[in-house]
């Protein structure tokens, strides 16, 4: 009886089956590697892009503090002078 005609695949066929299934599966992981390159690319700049909110958040609080404290170093000034007349004022009245 022949192989070949009873249904059975010859070496030829099946190496190519093979081979084609190979190059199938390379293929299908090519693609999911893309994918999860895609993937880290997207994450990464979304990270970074968290991380220029933050140091934008930063800096213009950084500058609000500033201006508070040169507001209240304005009104200590203020203050100071203020409290230097009444005493002086006190000192003439006694």
């Amino acid at each position: 009886m022949n192989p070949i005609a009873a249904g059975t695949t010859a070496w030829p066929d099946a190496v190519l089956t093979i081979g084609l299934a190979f190059l199938g599966l390379v293929f299908v992981l090519y693609l999911l590697q893309s994918y999860l390159d895609v993937r880290k690319t997207k994450v990464k700049a979304d990270q970074e892009e968290g991380l220029r909110q933050l140091v934008r958040r930063y800096e213009q609080l950084a500058e609000n503090t500033l201006d508070a404290q040169q507001r209240t170093a304005t009104d200590v000034a203020e203050l100071r002078t203020r409290t230097a007349s009444v005493e002086q004022i006190l000192r003439t009245v006694e």
